[in-house]
């Protein structure tokens, strides 16, 4: 479905993504692992024309998306749930699903929500609060259904357990492996227990370069995710 080739990524004059490689099949949890700073959010953020690919390509379903306009690859059916949630914390949770839905009808809108809101039913108990007063994992919660209002293929979702308490992170956790099979996933995280649980293959960064790729069972026989976490 998605296929990263060889892609150097760049924020202005600093090279942050050195022959990045990997692919995501049709309804794969894919993980990205590594310390922070290693441009697993880079990765992402490529993708969607977010960073600046200078050399190699992005494929979506078979067809080149490197350089689009970001909206125009969203609405190819690329979903994204950024680490730093970026919801509109004036509007109500409510307004904020609706807002994600802006090429639906009312009535299709409506139904996504119920959708939506199904998976996270603390949501629907919030519909009427503003975002800037959610907690942490009720905002990630939030981002996470604003990505699934959209008739999306795929969903990056980057960091969605970061500074959660475990009780919550498990929501979190809980609601991602219920997309697994039914949406593919290109996910960013951290704990190695969410990762090994929900992912089918990983991939692990070390200083903008892919340097590991394997499934959860070779990963954590090798010890190699932990390796990844740990080196400076």
């Amino acid at each position: 479905m998605l296929e990263v080739s060889d892609i150097d990524a760049y924020y202005g004059e600093t090279q942050v993504l050195f022959g990045v490689d990997l692919s995501v099949e049709q309804g794969e949890v894919v993980s990205i692992v590594g310390r922070n700073g290693v441009g697993k959010t880079t990765t992402l953020r490529s993708i969607l024309n977010l960073a600046e690919v200078k050399d190699g390509a992005i494929t979506f379903r078979g067809e080149e998306i490197t350089g689009e306009d970001t909206q125009d690859i969203a609405k190819r059916g690329i979903g994204y749930a950024p680490e730093e949630r970026d919801i509109f914390a004036g509007l109500t949770v409510r307004e904020n699903l609706k807002m994600a839905a802006t090429s639906m009808s009312a009535s299709r809108t409506a139904e996504r929500m119920e959708s939506v809101t199904e998976r996270f039913p603390k949501l629907r108990e919030l519909y009427e609060s503003k975002g800037g007063h959610l907690s942490g994992g009720e905002q990630q919660m939030l981002t996470i259904a604003r990505a699934l209002m959209e008739d999306n293929d795929i969903i990056l979702i980057d960091e969605p357990t970061e500074g959660l308490a475990p009780r919550i992170a498990e929501d979190v956790r809980d609601a991602i492996a219920d997309l697994k099979g039914e949406k593919t996933v290109l996910l960013v995280e951290q704990s190695t227990k969410l990762v090994y649980e929900l992912s089918d293959r990983i991939y692990g960064m070390v200083d903008g370069e892919v340097v590991y790729e394997g499934t959860p069972d070779d990963a954590e026989e090798s010890g190699r995710v932990k390796e990844l976490l740990t080196i400076q």
